[in-house]
């Protein structure tokens, strides 16, 4: 069983779809906060109060890896990326549809009509990571502020001609233009933290 299961994680990571060259595969699992980098520890430490909830993460996509940490403030859901090294990366709130401008919310609608035959949106992420000092950007996203650099994360769940549905993470700009996309994996039922 074991070997098979291998088998079919590198079958997945050795797959090559002419239509998704710009995909990456991401995994997340959640970690101990003993395994979460010192110097984010440190940062959230100095500089998240009133928080509840904290669950730490490590994400793997491949080619890198970061650390996330998903809290509740204020009655949002909130997530803070960090580097391999627990350097702050962004933050993103989950937020619903209606939260979103109605002109990117048409044109990410658009895009996900033509990349998918169907889809469900699962959950949607404002996005703020830019070139401002990292206390900046956390006040600026714990007032939820709708600023000209925010990004939409979208977690889809989208299915292509006949193929069977599959999870996407899915970047747009503010004014709903594409920028990436990152295929999901499974998660990682083996290793879940109670």
């Amino acid at each position: 069983m074991m070997k098979c299961n291998i088998l079919l994680l590198l079958a997945l990571f050795l797959y090559v779809n002419p239509l998704d060259a710009q995909l990456k595969y991401e995994k997340e699992h959640r970690i101990r906060k003993t395994q979460f980098p010192e110097h984010a520890l440190i940062f959230i430490q100095k500089n998240i109060t009133n928080a509840k909830r904290l669950k730490y993460y490590k994400e793997i996509d491949g080619s890198k890896t970061q650390f996330e940490l998903k809290l509740k403030k204020d009655r949002l859901w909130y997530n803070i990326e960090f580097t391999e090294e627990g350097n702050f990366k962004n933050i993103e709130i989950e937020i619903q549809n209606v939260d979103v401008l109605d002109e990117s919310y048409t044109q990410i609608t658009t895009y996900l009509e033509q990349k998918f035959s169907s889809y469900k949106i699962k959950k949607i992420k404002q996005q703020y990571s830019s070139d401002q000092e990292e206390t900046e950007i956390l006040n600026t996203a714990f007032q939820n502020l709708i600023t000209p650099e925010i990004k939409y994360n979208l977690i889809v769940r989208g299915k292509k001609d006949s193929n069977s549905f599959e999870e996407f993470n899915i970047l747009f700009n503010a004014k709903g233009n594409y920028i990436s996309s990152i295929k999901s994996l499974p998660p990682n039922y083996d290793h879940t933290l109670y």
